[in-house]
C-alpha cells in the first residue's frame, strides 16, 4: 500500500479576505476550508485539493491564483466575479 504525506495550503489573507467579503456582501453564513496538497511517497504523483467554501450545503472548489470557481465537484463552474450574485440566487 502506497504511504501519503498531506500538506496543509495556506490561503493568503487577500484571498481570504475577498472571500469572506462576497459572502458578506450576499448575506450568507459560510465556512471556509483551507485546502491540500498530497503526495504519495516514493512517486511523483501529487493531488492538489482546492480551498472549499461552504454555503447552504454547496461546496465552491477554489484556486488561489484562478477565476474559477467549482460548484460541488468539477463539473459545474462559475467565474469568481458572479459567485456573489450565485450565493444570494441560491
Amino acid at each position: 500500500m502506497f504511504k501519503e504525506e498531506t500538506k496543509e495550503l495556506k490561503m493568503s489573507n487577500e484571498f481570504r479576505k475577498k472571500i469572506e467579503m462576497i459572502c458578506k456582501f450576499a448575506c450568507v453564513k459560510y465556512e471556509l476550508i483551507n485546502g491540500n496538497i498530497i503526495s504519495i511517497k516514493n512517486t511523483n504523483l501529487a493531488y492538489v485539493k482546492p480551498h472549499i467554501l461552504k454555503v447552504k450545503g454547496n461546496d465552491y472548489l477554489l484556486f488561489e491564483d484562478s477565476n474559477i470557481v467549482f460548484i460541488n465537484g468539477y463539473k459545474d463552474k462559475i467565474m469568481l466575479i458572479e459567485l456573489e450574485k450565485h450565493l444570494k440566487n441560491s
